[in-house]
């Protein structure tokens, strides 16, 4: 095992192992001291990031954090990495990679070239070398467009999920939630449900509504509820009409196999949702879910940072075609990402690490009623990822998920961030609002009537 030394103020600190430099180098956060491998000070943890720029980034081809023999994430990164992608930057350190991330002469094409080349390790301790500025910086230069029956990411647009849970799965709730979002320009990512309940026939029973609604008004979105894989698969053999297959996922195999998947099951799904050929502009299918802190509260976290696991979880995401993929940044709980400090950092650290792999990244901007936070840090951090040019955000009634019990953004922050950016929805979906009347451009219709003339509830 490698070890390495930086010295800080006449200090000289050691690091054994990739690992243990990955955690070191990492911004505080208390998932990492809970799990007992973050920096013990402030000059520990810039002497993990001197020693961290100047290692060159093919040790990251030869040191892995997770054993290659026991962990299929880790077979994948290094199996499927793209030497010739990697050739541009194959002689740069993570300091030198940097530098040229930020450099105004590498465009958004010299990204999209190379990220194949970028392993989530790679870009992962590049995060770590910057500030909120930087990160900001460089996903805005990183376009990442999808397809399915619009198209997401083009640069200048900032797409929706509305998410219209209900603690009852009643349809009739979740009609109201749904028109309430269209009412103010939400849904173009995707109209995404968690479900209550999780059986085959209730969730079955809302993608037969969701989609019924958008057969009616020729509705050019997706929709999705966001049951287990293996549910989805058990819909699409009884012919439902998913559009979506959704999936949480996280950076090892142990911590998937928590979720109850593996790879070969992520790809039995794609293949299966592939073959329904729904889509109408594009063919991907794939929704995915992240989190700082899932592969720890699994206890599957064999002693790496919680930030490095989750851009791994990014390598996961990329061996598909998926339509979307979020982090939800402050979801899991202040055990993890403490306070709203550390909510933003995290969320910019996301967003960036999934743009730079190639993602569509959406960040779920939220916190949970126990942590540190508040609205004002959930609007501090929308600004800037918005700036940064998030590809969607998550939007609830009244920011307040009454079934998951979490804090989100309300669908009155779209008006304002798509106000503060100048970016509008997918272009699909844009041309849709304005031909239902539905585009903001005067007062908003009064809901009755709205619910009268759509007539989606009863």
């Amino acid at each position: 095992m490698p070890v390495y030394h930086a010295t800080v103020g006449g200090e000289r600190f050691r690091f054994d192992g990739l690992a243990a430099l990955l955690a070191a180098a990492t911004a505080e956060r208390s998932g990492d001291q809970l799990a007992g491998i973050a920096a013990g000070s402030a000059p520990q943890r810039v002497a993990a990031r001197y020693a961290l720029a100047d290692l060159p980034l093919r040790s990251f081809l030869t040191e892995v954090v997770v054993p290659y023999e026991t962990d299929e994430v880790t077979r994948l990164i290094i199996d499927t990495h793209d030497a010739a992608a990697f050739a541009p930057v194959a002689a740069m350190t993570v300091g030198g990679l940097r530098d040229w991330l930020l450099a105004r002469t590498t465009t958004p094409e010299m990204l999209h070239a190379v990220a194949r080349g970028l392993t989530p390790e790679m870009v992962a301790a590049v995060s770590k070398l910057m500030r909120n500025q930087d990160l900001i910086r460089v996903a805005r230069k990183c376009e990442v467009v999808t397809r399915f029956r619009n198209t997401l990411g083009l640069r200048g647009h900032l797409s929706t999920r509305l998410q219209p849970n209900h603690p009852a799965d009643d349809l009739r709730g979740i009609a109201v939630a749904v028109l309430d979002g269209l009412l103010r320009g939400a849904g173009d990512a995707v109209i995404g449900i968690n479900p209550a309940s999780d059986s085959v026939e209730n969730c079955l029973a809302m993608m037969q509504a969701l989609d019924g609604l958008r057969e009616r008004f020729d509705m050019p979105a997706q929709s999705c509820v966001l049951t287990h894989v293996t549910t989805t698969l058990e819909i699409i053999r009884r012919g439902g009409p998913v559009d979506l297959v959704f999936q949480s996922i996280a950076g090892t195999e142990g911590a998937n196999r928590g979720f109850g998947i593996d790879l070969a099951l992520l790809a039995e799904a794609e293949a299966a949702a592939l073959s329904l050929n729904r889509g109408t502009v594009g063919q991907d299918v794939m929704y995915f879910e992240t989190g700082q802190g899932a592969a720890l509260s699994a206890g599957a976290h064999h002693g790496v940072d919680q930030q490095t696991l989750e851009t791994r979880a990014y390598g996961v995401a990329r061996a598909f075609r998926p339509l979307l993929v979020n982090t939800v940044v402050g979801f899991i709980g202040p055990e993890y990402l403490y306070d709203g400090k550390q909510i933003i950092r995290a969320g910019l650290e996301d967003h960036f690490c999934g743009k730079l792999l190639g993602l569509p990244m959406g960040v779920d901007v939220c916190y949970t009623n126990h942590v540190e936070a508040d609205q004002d840090d959930m609007d501090t951090l929308m600004t800037v990822l918005g700036t940064a040019g998030v590809n969607f955000v998550i939007t609830v009634p009244g920011s307040d998920d009454v079934m998951l019990s979490y804090q989100s953004l309300a669908f009155e922050d779209i008006d304002y961030l798509r106000a503060v950016t100048g970016a509008g929805p997918a272009p699909e979906f844009q041309a849709w609002l304005q031909r239902m009347d539905l585009a903001g451009e005067g007062a908003l219709p009064d809901m009755a009537e709205m619910t009268r003339r759509l007539g989606i509830v009863a």
